[in-house]
């Protein structure tokens, strides 16, 4: 009874330590980089085997994890004040700094070389910058230095998709820089968004974050701005013959909407108002650029099909 009892126990214990480590990795980003890195590879119209193309994707998926783990490492002072992450495994005690560090570094070397095993030196090149510009560009150097962390730190989650055509073509063309810039001027409208209604918690933590920094209507301001550059944007794909009108009408419906509401948060005068509206535009903008990488993969199938 009692070795039943035990081995329960052990059991237990050690699902949390994985379900700790899993989360280390920030999954709900994984998920995203994963599918980015997914539609990029469809849309290239490559053929390549499912195996290949599966354990490609679950590389960079490590690589992701890696970058995230490496994040919350370093991050683990200011995550711990911050009530939208002080439940993250490393301010809990659930996982020490120093694992969190072997972890990622491992999960680094894990990722870059399984990719250039199963793929080739360009994806894994592309794969290895994005989890160093993440780390040394955004998290230890801009992140807390300049208001213009997350524009330019936004480079990190916009690399994904260009992994994906590189991984099927081992080249570089306008698809992937296309879908590359639609990630990078759809990041600052998204976590500006998220930093009007968490602005103590930056504030908090001594992050330079622009409501906090320049303050809530020069945000409101930007985030308007950056919609609109966005909208055109999100046109290329039709513009240069990659996608149809099955994306180009939707994306229009998507992109005026999204304008609507970022003009509405700028117009908006009450802190309430204000709060209630940011926490829209945050939430829509996910479901934006979901369903903007799920139109180009539509449009894949339409022409395979065809």
């Amino acid at each position: 009874m009692y070795k039943t009892t035990f081995a329960h126990y052990q059991k237990s214990k050690n699902i949390l330590v994985v379900k700790n480590f899993y989360n280390l990795m920030k999954p709900r980003v994984m998920s995203l980089v994963v599918f980015t890195a997914f539609v990029g590879l469809i849309i290239s119209n490559k053929q390549i085997d499912f195996l290949t193309s599966a354990l490609a994707l679950f590389f960079v998926a490590l690589g992701a994890g890696a970058a995230g783990a490496l994040n919350m490492w370093y991050d683990s002072e200011i995550d711990a004040v911050m009530s939208r992450t002080c439940l993250r495994p490393i301010p809990l005690g659930k996982i020490s700094n120093s694992q969190a560090l072997y972890f990622g570094i491992s999960l680094s070397f894990i990722s870059i070389v399984g990719l250039y095993l199963v793929s080739n030196i360009l994806s894994a090149s592309i794969l290895a910058t994005t989890i160093g510009f993440y780390i040394f560009i955004y998290t230890i150097w801009l992140k807390r230095r300049s208001v213009q962390n997350i524009v330019i730190g936004g480079a990190a989650g916009a690399f994904p998709p260009v992994i994906g055509w590189a991984i099927a073509n081992n080249s570089l063309s306008i698809e992937p820089i296309i879908l590359f810039l639609i990630i990078f001027f759809w990041t600052p409208s998204h976590f500006w968004s998220l930093s009007l209604y968490k602005s103590e918690d930056y504030k908090k933590a001594k992050i330079p974050m622009l409501p906090v920094v320049s303050g809530v209507d020069f945000t409101k301001k930007n985030i308007f701005a950056y919609a609109l550059i966005l909208f055109p944007i999100t046109i290329l794909p039709f513009y240069f013959n990659f996608a149809g009108l099955v994306y180009l009408v939707p994306t229009i419906i998507l992109g005026t909407f999204y304008i609507f509401l970022t003009f509405k948060l700028l117009k908006a005068n009450n802190k309430k108002d204000m709060g209630r509206i940011s926490k829209k535009i945050f939430a829509f903008s996910i479901l934006y650029l979901f369903l903007i990488f799920t139109l180009l993969l539509i449009e894949s199938f339409i022409k395979f099909f065809e």
